[in-house]
């Protein structure tokens, strides 16, 4: 268990990210030490008494991993002996402090900051270079060999949801031996490419009323829930009004933009057409449909209809 730092704080709203840092601990600590044991909690519902009673020595000896989630609710008792153990932890007990981040139980993770814990950042990737650059270091710590592209057709195959990414990394990893291309992607995932938010956007903000409708009503029936399909519409408007005007390469704007230089590169081709009329209208569609699919519109459905309508309509204005 040396390997193993003697206390974690895992700082983040990630899920996925959230339980590697964990499961890291956990089998680090297994490795050296199989008969390990490890005990879960749920800060809320925890005390200091109950802290205590887990990382206390076990009677036959042997180490355990502690870990305490949602960290941002312990009370303050709690929070204190978590504090108390990060300054002079218990040899051969190793505590895992998951948190979920932000404003809430702040002053617990500044307090294991200090007190020497080792902080893992698990916090959500938002951005799209940041989720670009997590996909190429899923297929790097798999033992791919992706293809130029290929991670960028894969995040536009599946989605943004990382858990989700990774499945599909670890499944074309193991179908392909991998030798992972964009064509390779493409052919695995046909049919899932085309009902994603993404496409649907695509074919709005280029006037396919026709094919973005399609490509709703196909999303819709297979699951694809309502809210990141009105986010990828939002998007790809604001992708267009972020390029329009702006001189330079994509490589070049790339970096003042905060997108990577294939999305800059694509957002320019579909700029063409567009007039700043047509986009302060289209972003004001957005803008309501945001609120109703996140506000509880009773038909959601209608409202992504009426929006791909109101998108398409400001560009043939345009």
């Amino acid at each position: 268990m040396a390997t193993v730092a003697a206390v974690r704080l895992v700082l983040g709203d990630e899920e996925l990210l959230a339980e590697r840092a964990v499961s890291e601990v956990v089998t680090a600590a297994r490795a050296a030490d199989p008969t390990v044991q490890v005990h879960r909690g749920v800060a809320g519902d925890m005390t200091a008494g109950d802290l205590a009673v887990l990382t206390s020595p076990t009677l036959f000896g042997g180490g355990s991993v502690v870990v305490v989630e949602s960290a941002q609710d312990a009370r303050k008792d709690l929070a204190g002996a978590l504090s108390e153990f990060a300054a002079a932890p218990v040899d051969g007990v190793r505590l895992v402090v998951v948190h979920a981040g932000g404003a809430k139980g702040k002053a617990l993770a500044d307090g294991l900051r200090k007190a020497g814990a080792e902080v893992v950042t698990a916090a959500k990737v938002k951005r799209a270079g940041d989720r670009l650059a997590f996909v190429k270091e899923e297929f790097r710590r798999l033992g791919a060999r992706p293809g130029a592209g290929a991670a960028e057709a894969l995040i536009t195959a599946v989605g943004h949801d990382l858990r989700e990414l990774a499945n599909a990394c670890a499944q074309l990893v193991a179908d392909t031996g991998g030798r992972i291309t964009v064509e390779e992607i493409e052919k695995y995932y046909r049919g899932r490419a085309e009902v994603t938010g993404f496409a649907v956007a695509d074919a709005a903000v280029t006037g396919d009323v026709a094919g973005a409708l399609g490509g709703l009503r196909w999303a819709m029936s297979v699951g694809v829930d309502a809210v990141p399909l009105a986010d990828a519409l939002a998007t790809g408007v604001r992708n267009i009004a972020k390029v329009a005007g702006s001189r330079g390469s994509a490589y070049q704007l790339a970096s003042a933009l905060g997108m990577p230089p294939w999305q800059v590169e694509k957002a320019q081709q579909q700029a063409r057409g567009w007039s700043p009329e047509g986009l302060v209208e289209a972003m004001r569609v957005a803008a309501e449909l945001n609120g109703a699919v996140k506000g509880g519109a009773e038909d959601r459905g209608y409202a992504l209809e009426r929006a791909v309508l109101g998108i398409a309509r400001a560009r043939s204005a345009s």
